[in-house]
């Protein structure tokens, strides 16, 4: 039943409440037993600090002056005061409060009359953290399974020669699914038509394995007039995309020239972070008439490209996802027709992993990992 305007009565259901594939998908959370990118190395400099969250659950990140980066459960052990709110002293997140100080342990040290008692061993739970590709990374999950699962392997940018790349970082309102969803659902070329990113849509193969879903597609990739203009596609036309959600990341292959990763980081149920590399093989990128550029002219061309196409590009997609997250909260009980094949393998494999999180929790290992009230919207 629905309002006098055609909303849905209250709220999207919880992930217990939610029926069938749709409302199951936008209720699912992310497993937190995975690296996510929080945002680049170079915005977090020594003796700076930034709060971060996954699915609400607040993380102080900060770089201490030795250039580490520690991560911390965003409190005061003494009253709960976010640490964010008070400032980096050599390598310790001190509160604004009683300037109590925590190191990369999480160890508590208190500078003020104790009386008489010696210093308590008090501590708040720390979040493992890495960096690597010019990100930072967290690990909000179990950190047992911190110490066996890495950060994913992209060799392309790793070593002292990464392939010419941009990073495109932002953070967009709707439920993490459906940018996932929308990276590799080609049906929506309409919204990018003045950019032309990709032309031609043809479904080859889309088949869920294990932990992925695979997808093939006949499609030219950065098809618009400009973007063409300073590619060089090499023999082919670089006209054979292969793109995986390869839970909880997202990656694309066209031709083992143009290729992307992505990691999303879910803030909320209902904001995310999303970090787009996108790196192309040394070679690719030309200028008109002069043909093939220097490497270090091919990093400044990316970086240009960030933000004369990329940032713009993906604005539309951050525009549109919001305005379905609307949608989604008025009338999410109303039927949603979906033709894509890629967009309902996505959201089965969503699912999935999210019931084995759940199931994995509530089994084997006590303790909250997510706040209880982010699993239940």
């Amino acid at each position: 039943m629905t309002d006098l305007a055609g909303h849905a009565p209250g709220p999207p259901p919880s992930f217990e409440q939610a029926i069938g594939r749709r409302q199951k998908a936008r209720a699912a959370g992310l497993d937190p037993d995975y690296w996510y990118a929080v945002g680049q190395s170079s915005h977090l400099r020594r003796g700076q600090h930034l709060e971060t969250k996954f699915l609400g659950r607040s993380i102080a990140v900060f770089r201490g002056s030795d250039g580490q980066v520690r991560a911390l459960e965003n409190r005061c052990a003494h009253r709960h005061i976010e640490l964010t709110r008070g400032q980096v002293v050599d390598c310790k997140l001190v509160c604004p409060y009683h300037g109590w100080a925590y190191d990369g342990d999480g160890k508590a040290h208190i500078p003020h009359d104790l009386f008489g008692r010696k210093e308590p061993d008090i501590r708040i739970p720390t979040v493992p953290v890495r960096e690597r590709y010019g990100l930072v990374f967290i690990f909000p999950g179990d950190p047992e399974v911190a110490k066996t699962r890495d950060i994913p392997s992209i060799p392309e940018l790793s070593g002292p020669r990464p392939w010419p790349h941009a990073i495109v970082q932002f953070d967009c309102p709707g439920h993490h699914s459906m940018l996932l969803e929308n990276v590799s659902d080609f049906t929506h070329g309409f919204l990018h038509r003045k950019f032309q990113p990709f032309q031609g849509t043809d479904l080859l193969r889309c088949e869920e394995i294990g932990d992925r879903v695979e997808v093939e597609y006949a499609s030219k990739i950065a098809a618009g007039r400009l973007q063409d203009m300073f590619i060089d596609r090499g023999d082919g036309a670089c006209d054979h995309m292969r793109a995986c959600y390869d839970y909880p990341y997202h990656w694309s292959n066209t031709d083992d020239r143009i290729k992307h990763f992505l990691f999303t980081l879910p803030l909320t149920a209902s904001s995310n972070r999303h970090v787009f590399i996108f790196y192309l093989r040394p070679g690719t990128i030309r200028l008109p008439l002069l043909g093939r550029v220097p490497r270090r002219v091919a990093d400044a061309m990316m970086k240009l490209t960030r933000l004369t196409t990329l940032q713009p590009l993906l604005g539309q997609d951050v525009w549109v996802i919001g305005h379905e997250q609307q949608g989604w909260e008025r009338y999410w009980d109303r039927p949603a027709p979906e033709l894509s094949p890629v967009v309902k393998a996505f959201q089965d494999l969503t699912i999935r992993k999210w019931s084995e999180y759940l199931e994995r929790r509530g089994s084997e290992r006590p303790g909250p990992v997510v706040p209880a009230e982010s699993l239940s919207r």
